[in-house]
């Protein structure tokens, strides 16, 4: 169920001390690193607003199955039952997908949380499932997914993966993956407390349209890949890589495709190249990225910071 590599990450998997902690080229954890230095990491409007956290959590996805039907929590539900600071809205950028790629997304009618939990116990896949409104999934598509909103991402889609700073899921469905849901599945509240976190109404045709963002990557010009909506939580945006210029600020830069250059204002010329991934402190300035292409995740921007839910 875990076929990811984390990026630039100071999150530790649920439950756990360490594991998930990003290592920096000198062995230093990164979380060490911007303890020692935040403001140089962060810089300080980030800090005033956010404080000692990069407000980001990036992964690399690439299930040979698809992943489960599951969802997360909300900031409130994470607070009031286990208090963390964040839910988890997360976002996925497809790489790449077969051409009948789809990802469901939100029930396509809605339920009640009795007939939820009944397909749970009955351990009703299929139902489940199938109780999901499906979206084609094109390489260059993003699609934002909202906490609470139960989702599932078929087999063979590579997927750049923004979310909230924190690994928290609930499953609905177990069967034939490798976990025990019974033990693992409900975040150690139980089912019947974790369902609270679910949403059960379906997304309409509206705010659909904010959510999945078609063919956002591979064009001529820079652009942003997520809608507004996604502004509370976190930043993406594609670079071409003709001249693409980019304001200081703590961000993660995946290298899709060529072989080029990054120059800082406040640091040394990098050599970059497809596959590199590069993450880069406030303190380097402004920069630029030359002869490649790649997407550079950031966190959000502080004037967003009271609507995240």
């Amino acid at each position: 169920m875990r076929p990811e590599e984390w990026i630039g990450s100071i999150t530790t998997r649920f439950g756990e001390p360490r594991t998930g902690l990003s290592t920096l080229p000198t062995g230093e954890l990164l979380i060490d690193a911007l303890k020692a230095n935040p403001e140089q990491w962060l810089g300080g409007e980030h800090l005033a607003t956010y404080g000692v956290s990069t407000e980001l959590l990036v992964k690399l996805l690439d299930p040979d199955q698809r992943l489960p039907v599951h969802y997360h929590p909300n900031r409130k539900f994470a607070k009031e039952h286990l208090s963390l600071k964040h839910g988890k809205t997360e976002a996925w950028i497809i790489l790449e997908a077969p051409s009948d790629a789809y990802v469901g997304l939100g029930f396509s009618e809605s339920k009640t949380k009795k007939e939820v939990a009944a397909m749970v116990d009955a351990r009703d896949s299929d139902g489940l499932l199938a109780s999901l409104q499906k979206f084609p999934a094109k390489p260059g598509d993003a699609i934002l997914v909202p906490a609470g909103v139960p989702h599932a991402i078929g087999a063979g889609i590579f997927v750049l993966e923004l979310q909230e700073p924190t690994d928290m899921s609930a499953l609905l469905e177990w069967n034939d993956f490798a976990v025990d849901g019974v033990k693992d599945g409900h975040l150690g509240l139980g089912f019947d407390t974790v369902l609270d976190a679910l949403r059960y109404t379906p997304i309409e045709k509206e705010e659909a349209q904010k959510l999945v963002t078609p063919q956002r990557l591979f064009g001529q010009s820079d652009a942003a890949v997520f809608t507004q909506a996604a502004n509370p939580y976190f930043r993406a945006d594609y670079l071409t890589g003709k001249a693409s210029k980019i304001e200081a600020g703590f961000g993660i830069l995946l290298v899709l495709d060529g072989s080029g250059s990054l120059t800082f204002d406040n640091a040394e010329k990098m050599d970059v190249t497809k596959g590199d991934a590069i993450v880069i402190p406030h303190a380097n300035g402004n920069w630029t990225l030359n002869g490649a292409s790649g997407i550079v995740s950031r966190p959000p921007a502080a004037q967003f910071a009271s609507l995240a839910i």
